[in-house]
């Protein structure tokens, strides 16, 4: 096998297909002399070629599978050149799939991803199920099977990056939250991206759960090439069978749950999430005093909507993982009261004009990064006087802070990426929390 790229996900395939006696090559952009994963992989023994991608690798090896990084894409030369040779590309979740029994719950989605993740994996805890969580929320998937038991859940966070790059992947439950224009400069089209969000249903049986959000008519297309047993659930109508709201009280099948007024999890966005986490759970046989014991206490995932602090009445968020224009639009629709904004990153072309049906509460604009004049003029358009350009997040919450009044939000919610400053938007999120902390 041919793993491609030394990130967190290849370098874990790499060491377990290595450890099982599986012949592999590794090859990574970076040199040898700077890539710390490569040399441990050389001195356990693994071929590692660094610095560049010599498509000669496919005639001096016997390559049946290539395994690649999520975030190389297709244009790759060493991609194009397997396809080209009728060789599979994988990405790392195919490979989690094939090293276990245990039972996938596979997340997807263009928001809301992480915390749905988070709150089932913490609901399946708290009722004592054996659960793991796995893929794009942290720990490589392959990681996590290659240790899982038989009978523990595999939760998963999964991107259409690495959905992309899957072939019998087959979740016992799968879930598509919602689907919006995203990362199409990586899909190219829409028809794309959708086909590989579509992945986490495509493979499931009669025997499996796919969990359908029945407000999107989008995701409701997608579902309909799976075999499996179908959950709704709906934040705008009242289901039964399925999870929804009615009369102020979650209710899944026609059965109370809780009064919605008891979920600490602040935004209305975080409904869907709510809603989707319990079809999965309560498939599971999740008790309801475990969805009612994480529910009154979970306040959110760190850099998601993640609570910070209260200085001098002022409260702080740290939304950093807001890195496209919806993430934005729901963060600003989750209060009714006056919101400081900080934004901007990473310049893709597109205006932000999107924002300004949600920005009635925003009384002022920190603007930083490569789109800061974007948001400059954002905020002129929308009458906002307070407009304040600084040089990065540590800046911006200090400036924040300065033209803030008791009971306002300070709102980190960038509505881009974040790798024109920072190399991840983690590093970003870390830094504002420790800036607010430093206020105190």
């Amino acid at each position: 096998m041919l793993v491609l790229g030394l990130a967190k996900s290849g370098y874990a395939a790499a060491s377990i297909l290595h450890e099982k006696g599986v012949k592999v090559v590794v090859n990574d952009q970076l040199p040898f002399e700077e890539n710390e994963p490569a040399r441990i992989l050389a001195e356990k023994g693994v071929e590692v070629v660094c610095g560049s991608h010599p498509t000669e690798l496919f005639d001096l090896h016997s390559i049946d599978i290539l395994i690649k990084n999520p975030g190389i894409r297709y244009e790759n030369v060493m991609v194009e050149e397997a396809l080209k040779r009728g060789i599979p590309v994988w990405t790392e979740v195919e490979l989690a799939y094939h090293l276990t029994d245990a039972p996938f719950i596979g997340i997807t989605g263009s928001n809301g991803k992480t915390t749905t993740t988070t709150l089932v994996y913490e609901m399946l805890k708290a009722d004592s199920k054996k659960a793991l969580v796995a893929g794009n929320i942290g720990t490589a998937a392959s990681e996590v099977a290659n240790q899982a038991g038989g009978d523990e859940w595999i939760v998963t966070e999964l991107s259409s990056f690495q959905l992309m790059g899957t072939y019998q992947f087959r979740p016992k439950i799968g879930l598509l939250l919602n689907v919006f224009d995203a990362h199409l400069d990586y899909h190219h089209s829409r028809q794309n991206y959708e086909l590989a969000k579509q992945q986490v249903y495509r493979n499931q049986s009669e025997t499996d759960v796919a969990v359908v959000n029945l407000d999107d008519e989008t995701v409701v297309r997608l579902a309909e090439c799976s075999k499996a047993e179908k959950v709704y659930f709906s934040v705008r109508r009242t289901l039964e069978p399925g999870a929804c709201v009615k009369d102020g009280v979650i209710m899944f099948n026609g059965e109370p749950v809780m009064p919605l007024e008891d979920v600490v999890l602040p935004g209305e966005h975080n409904l869907e999430n709510i809603l989707a986490a319990l079809c999965i759970v309560k498939t599971a046989g999740v008790s309801d005093e475990a969805v009612r014991k994480v529910l009154t206490s979970f306040t959110g995932v760190k850099h998601r909507m993640q609570y910070v602090a209260t200085i001098k009445n002022r409260l702080f968020y740290n939304d950093s993982k807001a890195t496209n224009i919806l993430a934005t639009k729901k963060a600003l629709s989750a209060f009714q009261k006056p919101v400081i904004l900080l934004a901007g990153g990473l310049d893709r072309g597109n205006e932000f004009d999107e924002l300004k049906p949600h920005m009635s509460f925003v009384k002022a604009v920190i603007t930083f990064g490569e789109t800061a004049p974007k948001f400059e003029k954002l905020a002129e358009e929308m009458g906002i006087q307070q407009v304040k350009r600084v040089d990065n997040v540590e800046q911006a919450a200090t400036a924040a802070f300065s033209l803030s009044d008791e009971g306002d939000v300070i709102l980190l919610s960038p509505a881009c990426a974040s790798w024109d400053q920072y190399k991840t938007f983690e590093e970003r999120g870390d830094m504002f929390v420790n800036a607010v902390h430093m206020l105190k």
